[in-house]
């Protein structure tokens, strides 16, 4: 694709994953382009957090199907590698029941293997799943790839053709019970509804492509972490004459005449441009970056009446030892319905919790001083519509946390060892990171917040304004999120194509909204 021959100035609110894929690709099309975030640090919930010596990815912490960056990256003819030294994970992490411990891979022998050993009479079970979802993955990603703007986009070819392997009256946990007989193995390939923040038990059938796509394409950890990634597309803007303003908070956006016209600055100062992308967490967005009375589909109440995913309670500890633990271990409550029921349905703590650990010390030598690690725990939790005094019980949380973390035989006195420490709870996300109800993963993925009924990538109500991340289409998680951005882009091109068809150029535009 041919740069635009005249630039043309777009805006980009929030340097989060999404806003950054965005300014990357239009600054590498020939966008004049200004990226304000409101934290100090690039990466929005994702960004890095530093503790003295101690390194960490503030929320995601692996990389699913970096192919899909380094499309982005090869559009504005640069390559990811050049930026960012990725490596493989195998196996995939540990998954931990009671003394039961899995470790699947990307290698479907192996994997096939490791479940003959450990859940013996399902590893058949497993190869007849990857070649089902295989199948469906192929037909759903189109649907990833492209906008939903109108109700006919559901009578394109690609999602009739899709329709079938949605499996849309059935949930995650329903279609994974098809093929594994043994409970665990079920939790083990349905926790990845989690990255939605739902439970697998609500959680649409369509998303056991979680899963196979873990197991088929593998995890990837970047040297430095995740955050690093971010940090090269905040290279490649400024390579293309890009610019980003931290600690430069957009106080509302600018509409005249029905368009985005641009922003108004915390300061004051009024910056205008032909395109508005909002990368901004959406729900908090529709509350604080609009004049009373501008929107009538996205009022407070109707904001207030959305669903939204769960939080999570977070630890970031620097220990001074080396903790002997796979690069990513998920530890299951003993009972891991009754504790995500507690978490989606009740909106309680559970008393037995399910923890996630991050261990990147393992394997990177950058996060920690020499026989040290930074660890990562996150413990999923209600969101703050819960009726939960977080300030209250936060020293009782964070024991919580620290007493199921110390029931793990290498992390036993772990207590005794912690230099350097950091507690975040759902409060704070919501409070300190402008995120609506503290909801991590953003809106829910129920069938009635998808597709067309999630927001749209071309903001409904205000032209020229383009949403990104995780609360628009196609959803919440890193790929999906980089999947936004490039349909956000395109969409933008596909405007100023129409609006100078002799100043711009277009490829042609296939059925699935990518460009040829």
């Amino acid at each position: 694709m041919k740069p635009v021959h005249k630039k043309k100035q777009a805006i980009v609110i929030g340097a989060g994953p999404g806003g950054l894929a965005a300014a990357m690709l239009l600054s590498g099309q020939g966008y004049e382009v200004d990226v304000y975030e409101k934290q100090p640090v690039i990466g929005g919930r994702s960004a890095r957090l530093t503790l003295g010596e101690y390194k960490f990815d503030r929320g995601a912490t692996f990389l699913m199907m970096p192919h899909l960056i380094e499309e982005m990256f090869t559009q504005v003819g640069r390559s990811l590698h050049d930026y960012v030294d990725m490596q493989q994970l195998d196996p995939l992490y540990t998954l931990h029941f009671g003394d039961k411990v899995f470790a699947p891979s990307s290698d479907e022998a192996k994997t096939a293997k490791e479940i003959a050993r450990v859940f013996p009479g399902d590893e058949d079970n497993y190869l007849q799943f990857m070649k089902d979802e295989k199948a469906k993955y192929e037909k759903v990603e189109p649907l990833l790839r492209r906008p939903f703007g109108k109700l006919t986009d559901y009578l394109k070819s690609d999602a009739v053709k899709a329709l079938p392997y949605l499996h849309l009256n059935d949930t995650v946990y329903g279609r994974l019970s098809r093929y594994f007989k043994d409970e665990r193995l079920r939790w083990g390939f349905t926790f990845q509804a989690k990255y939605l923040g739902m439970s697998a038990w609500d959680c649409p059938g369509t998303f056991t492509i979680l899963s196979y796509i873990e197991h088929h394409f593998g995890l990837h950890h970047p040297q430095g972490g995740v955050n690093q990634v971010f940090r090269a597309m905040e290279d490649v803007i400024k390579e293309h004459g890009g610019r980003i303003h931290t600690s430069r908070p957009v106080k509302q956006i600018l509409v005249e005449g029905g368009r985005a016209a641009g922003v108004l600055l915390d300061d004051g100062q009024k910056v205008y441009a032909d395109h508005v992308v909002l990368n901004a967490d959406f729900s908090s967005s529709m509350l604080n970056l609009f004049e009373p009375g501008v929107l009538k589909k996205y009022t407070p109440e109707k904001i207030r009446n959305k669903k939204y995913s769960c939080s999570g309670a977070m630890l970031y500890l620097g220990v001074n030892k080396k903790i002997d633990l796979a690069h990513h271990s998920v530890h299951f409550a003993a009972d891991y319905r009754k504790n995500v029921d507690e978490m989606t349905v009740h909106k309680t703590l559970s008393a037995d919790p399910s923890i996630y650990i991050h261990n990147p010390s393992v394997l990177d030598p950058t996060l920690a001083p020499p026989g040290k690690s930074s660890l990562y725990v996150l413990m999923p939790s209600p969101n703050t519509t819960a009726e939960i005094d977080w300030e209250a019980q936060r020293e009782d949380i964070r024991q919580t946390m620290m007493n199921r973390l110390e029931q793990i035989p290498e992390l036993k006195g772990l207590s005794e060892h912690i230099e350097e420490e950091i507690f975040f709870t759902p409060l704070q996300w919501e409070e300190e990171l402008d995120i609506y109800n503290g909801a991590l993963f953003n809106l829910a993925h129920g069938l009635d917040q998808m597709m067309y009924l999630r927001p749209h990538n071309q903001f409904e109500e205000v032209d020229s304004l383009y949403l990104v991340g995780g609360g628009t289409h196609p959803g919440s998680g890193l790929p999906t999120i980089f999947e936004s951005a490039k349909i956000s882009v395109r969409l933008i091109q596909e405007a100023d194509a129409r609006k100078h068809p002799r100043k711009n150029y277009m490829g042609k535009a296939t059925e699935a909204g990518q460009l040829s």
